[in-house]
């Protein structure tokens, strides 16, 4: 497929859509392909010239007839290509979103991918804007002093319709929980504050005050002791790290936990400090979730570019959250092409092992491909097994471990982990 740069998208008869691992174009298994998603999108990608096989050559052939297309593919389903393209030297970078390949095929349209999560808290079909809208208006008269509270609803909910703000106030599932406004890593592709200098421009603006514990247990009570498969979750994307707040989230959990004992209590972190993580532990956290481009310091550092912090200290904090009997998750930047290369596989078994590991929440990663590998000075990506080969091999050696995309309630967790979940 083709754009025309106007938003109109065209097929090209004359090539068969490829897919990127890394740095190379390659023909994607015909099992790979699936339809593209409800709740997907379609991107145009200026500056840039689609890569196909020439259907009567067998010949790899830039498309000529206009822009490159890639698909954004909602939460619960995970890519195992990038979409493919030659980039010219004055494109712009790309905004920070994911770019899996797409085609086009028999009147639909198609991404290489899988379903990796049977959850559907953030299925694009189940937001009810009336109900969205009521919630907002009941909260924010039943919390007209709580700055965290109108925070979610002006700023999440209404203006960057963040799926955890709207099931917030839909009164369900997973409860967001933002606390810290500063950071102690320099993302790259930092969702929440960018460098005026960067070419690129961050999604959303990040939270300007420090929540109290009282603000924070004044509104997550309620939600614990009354939505469905109910979680708190400290660590959003409108936020910097929440364990630089780790005693105002202590606080808040042991206050908490003396009104319900309902519901899970997790952190959404990069996991830079395992004492503060063993101190929230002792509180009462059910689980925690430390997000990572790569389980290799050589390519995780450039990335996070971390403060006073190392990739040892990530691994630690796993570890103590698996002491004390509580659901360990890494959230996986899935790059195909880095993702799954042998190098990075062999890590990760490593991990798996070492931390007794509860769960990979296979993440698509919103960034542009080239700008990302140019910004952490990779040249060469190394021998790779594919994505999904990646998946299957690991399922086979750690049969208990857990593939998914959300944070899993408590019922999931102490329950059925194939039953208990929105649904």
């Amino acid at each position: 497929m083709y754009s025309d740069g106007n938003g109109n998208i065209f097929e090209d008869t004359s090539l068969y859509a490829t897919g990127r691992s890394g740095y190379d174009a390659l023909p994607v298994p015909e099992n790979e392909w699936i339809d593209l998603p409800e709740g997907g999108s379609l991107y145009e990608l200026p500056g840039r010239r689609g890569i196909g096989i020439d259907v009567k050559t067998g010949e790899m052939k830039l498309c000529e007839k206009g822009w490159a297309v890639a698909a954004f593919i909602p939460p619960a389903y995970t890519g195992l290509y990038l979409g493919a393209y030659e980039t010219f030297p004055d494109a712009p970078t790309l905004p920070l979103f994911c770019y899996t390949a797409a085609g086009w095929y028999n009147e639909k349209f198609y991404v290489p991918a899988v379903q990796i999560e049977k959850d559907i808290r953030q299925e694009s079909a189940g937001f009810n804007e009336e109900k969205i809208q009521s919630g907002v208006q009941q909260l924010l008269s039943a919390y007209k002093h709580n700055r965290l509270v109108k925070h979610l609803a002006e700023n999440c909910c209404l203006t960057y319709h963040c799926p955890a703000a709207r099931n917030f106030f839909m009164g369900r599932w997973e409860c967001p929980v933002p606390s810290s406004p500063a950071c102690n890593a320099n993302c790259i592709g930092c969702i929440s504050f960018q460098p005026t200098n960067e070419t690129i421009v961050s999604t959303q603006d990040r939270l300007i005050f420090k929540p109290t514990a009282d603000e924070i247990v004044e509104f997550t009570v309620p939600h614990l002791e009354t939505a469905p498969y109910p979680i708190v979750s400290f660590g959003q994307g409108c936020e910097g790290e929440p364990l630089l707040m780790w005693e105002t989230i202590r606080e808040a959990i042991l206050e908490i936990r003396k009104h319900t004992q309902k519901g899970s209590i997790n952190i959404n972190t990069n996991g830079s400090n395992p004492k503060a993580v063993k101190a929230l532990c002792e509180a009462g956290l059910n689980s925690i979730r430390v997000s990572t481009n790569s389980v290799r310091e050589k390519i995780y550092t450039p990335y996070y570019r971390p403060n006073n912090y190392s990739f040892e200290d990530i691994v630690e904090s796993l570890k103590v959250v698996r002491s004390f009997g509580g659901w360990t998750s890494i959230n996986y930047f899935v790059f195909p092409g880095m993702t799954d290369s042998v190098e990075e596989y062999e890590a990760l078994r490593k991990l798996i092992k070492e931390t007794d590991l509860c769960m990979i929440q296979w993440r698509n990663f919103n960034i542009d491909p080239d700008w990302y590998l140019v910004k952490i000075g990779i040249a060469e990506t190394g021998e790779c097994i594919g994505v999904k080969k990646m998946m299957e091999l690991l399922k086979d050696e750690f049969p208990d471990l857990k593939f998914g995309y959300f944070n899993p309630s408590i019922e999931r967790i102490k329950g059925n982990f194939e039953m208990d979940f929105a649904h």
